[in-house]
């Protein structure tokens, strides 16, 4: 097979902020509505960890403190039916709500690619999943006296990717990827080597965040990294920091031939995808435009 073999996107789910699937998130974006708000009370108490930013560029932020009480949260990430894949109660009420969302999320992208999930089992079907955060353990596991087996199994990064495949019963490779913000573009990239390499014949390529405590909303203040109005602005010259969201998104991927034969639907076409380190820049979390440059022309080359 061609290592610029070109892969198909034959089926997608999502669940993001102000819309629960895709069709509610392509309305939200063609309406240019905002699908921020204030952190949900029950996540924690956003004005207890508050501060105003400095005054001046050089004035010190006082430590354990956000400058924002906005993100973009999706409504109920707790509702899961876990009879439906055959899971108990006390499993699943063990089980960081990611790997729930992931297994929701999957079977409906499958179906929207006009495949029953059923017809997947024992396949070579691969899941990748881009996942870097994994707060619920932190909130769960701090009670050493309340830990069980149920646990270890509901926790983990590799568990996001390995729960989708134990429970539709995929045999391809299964593994979830943390390269920070690029997560689940490099899942997608390793999905479509797979495919290209003959690996799998379907992927899964994906993607989960839920943000349940103020962590990396502290995290991003202390280092200057953080939009007090919690809205990333790319591309304006308003631009002033990162703003968090959460929510969860999986494609599946077939090579493009493959597709066509069993005349399914083709939402988008991957001619290539390339990964790269910027190397050392003017700081560690400080992006280098000229590595992003290079990637970018190799893959037009390489397609």
């Amino acid at each position: 097979m061609s290592a610029s073999e070109p892969v198909a996107v034959v089926g997608l789910d999502c669940r993001f902020p102000g819309a629960r699937d895709a069709g509610e998130f392509w309305k939200l974006l063609m309406e240019g509505r905002d699908g921020t708000r204030r952190v949900p009370e029950e996540r924690w108490e956003a004005d207890r960890y508050r501060i105003d930013e400095p005054a001046s560029p050089g004035e010190a932020r006082p430590p354990g403190r956000s400058n924002t009480v906005r993100g973009g949260f999706i409504d109920d990430p707790d509702a899961f039916d876990p009879a439906f894949f055959g899971i108990s109660p006390r499993e699943a009420a063990a089980m960081d709500p990611q790997q729930r969302l992931l297994l929701q999320c999957s079977w409906r992208a499958i179906e929207d690619a006009t495949v029953a999930p059923e017809d997947l089992a024992g396949t070579d079907t691969g899941v990748f999943v881009g996942v870097m955060a994994n707060e619920w353990a932190h909130l769960q596991l701090a009670d050493y006296d309340r830990i069980t087996a149920r646990h270890g199994s509901g926790n983990g990064y590799f568990m996001g990717a390995n729960r989708v495949s134990y429970h539709l019963d995929l045999k391809g490779p299964s593994l979830a990827v943390d390269t920070a913000c690029s997560s689940s573009l490099v899942a997608l990239h390793l999905a479509s080597g797979a495919l290209r390499s003959g690996d799998c014949d379907y992927a899964l390529a994906g993607g989960t965040n839920l943000i349940m405590t103020p962590v990396l909303n502290i995290f991003y203040t202390q280092a200057g990294l953080s939009a007090p109005d919690g809205r990333c602005k790319p591309f304006s010259a308003s631009a002033d920091g990162i703003g968090r969201a959460e929510g969860v998104a999986v494609l599946v991927l077939r090579r493009l031939a493959d597709a066509l034969a069993d005349r399914q639907p083709v939402y988008a076409v991957l001619r290539g995808t390339g990964v790269n380190q910027d190397g050392r820049s003017n700081g560690i979390t400080a992006p280098n435009r000229w590595a992003q440059q290079e990637l970018i022309e190799r893959v037009w080359r390489s397609t």
